[in-house]
């Protein structure tokens, strides 16, 4: 299938082969690639995201894949927002493809690889969605075979996921660089995300306030203050807000997310939390 260059201002690949001829066309002419993965519904955050990769390749690759490997059964796979046409526009002069291919290309009849890590993806998101890393992993690893990228950028948003992703492709020796782009925010603080259209007035108003909690605990620990402490005060906060639920908040080592076991930190850290508001589950993190 040639590359749609009808709908949109932008070229689009659905299929892997005509992804590799665009990007071997490229390699040709020797310029080299960034891949910026995404689900789509783009936002500032994703375009923060695009023109790092401009500073660090010739052509840029955005694919917009909404992965159902990574959501769980009670999850908002279906309801995820689905915007191609508005992101393919945003994308205008922004990138120089997508790729956009649908779940039969990605995962065809028969398809059964899976890849699982062990240490870095068993706390924090994987206490609470255990499957949900594998189904990162595998579709991540399959964009960057198929795009060959030398580099690829994550947001620092999905601070666990970044540092899953770097261990896996340190792990099977994949050739590219992992790069991570800084989290961008709103006007009060809240980290951009995809699934912030689903919060009501109200919600929003309470979500802005997580960032400062977060900030104020991160500076407590760094203050002296123990971990486990600062962390309870941070937790009653969280809920006093309005959260529904919370299913951490944590201070954890920056790169591999083990538990300081001297509740002080030791090295470089980092403090995460995930929270639901109404229908909305936000995540957020910070450097300590």
């Amino acid at each position: 299938m040639p590359l749609d260059t009808a709908s949109y201002k932008i070229p689009v690949a659905r299929s892997a082969a005509d992804l590799r001829e665009a990007v071997a066309a490229w390699r040709k002419e020797g310029l080299s690639v960034a891949l910026v993965p995404t689900m789509g519904a783009l936002h500032e955050g994703h375009l923060s995201l695009i023109d790092l990769a401009r500073t660090k390749a010739d052509r840029v690759v955005v694919s917009i894949f909404v992965n159902p490997t990574q959501f769980a059964p009670n999850e908002d796979f279906s309801a995820y927002p689905r915007t191609e046409a508005a992101d393919a526009a945003k994308l205008e002069g922004q990138a120089d493809l997508i790729f956009a291919p649908d779940a039969a290309d990605m995962y065809p009849e028969g398809f059964s690889t899976t890849i699982s890590l062990t240490g870095v993806t068993e706390p924090l998101e994987g206490t609470f969605r255990p499957t949900h890393f594998a189904g990162v992993a595998t579709v991540v690893a399959k964009l960057i075979l198929r795009a060959m990228p030398e580099i690829a950028i994550f947001g620092e948003k999905d601070w666990q996921q970044l540092m899953v992703i770097r261990r896996m492709v340190a792990d099977l020796d994949i050739p590219v660089e992992i790069l991570g782009g800084p989290i961008m925010r709103e006007a009060d603080g809240l980290a951009m995300s995809s699934r912030n259209v689903y919060l009501s007035p109200e919600e929003r108003k309470a979500a802005g306030q997580l960032n400062v909690i977060l900030r104020e605990t991160a500076a407590n620990v760094a203050k002296g203050k123990p971990i486990s402490e600062a962390v309870s005060e941070g937790s009653k906060r969280i809920l006093v807000l309005g959260f529904d639920k919370l299913d951490y908040l944590e201070i954890r080592d920056a790169a591999s997310l083990a538990a300081f076991p001297e509740d002080k930190p030791s090295g470089p850290a980092r403090i995460l939390v995930a929270a639901k508001i109404g229908r909305t589950r936000l995540i957020d993190n910070m450097p300590v």
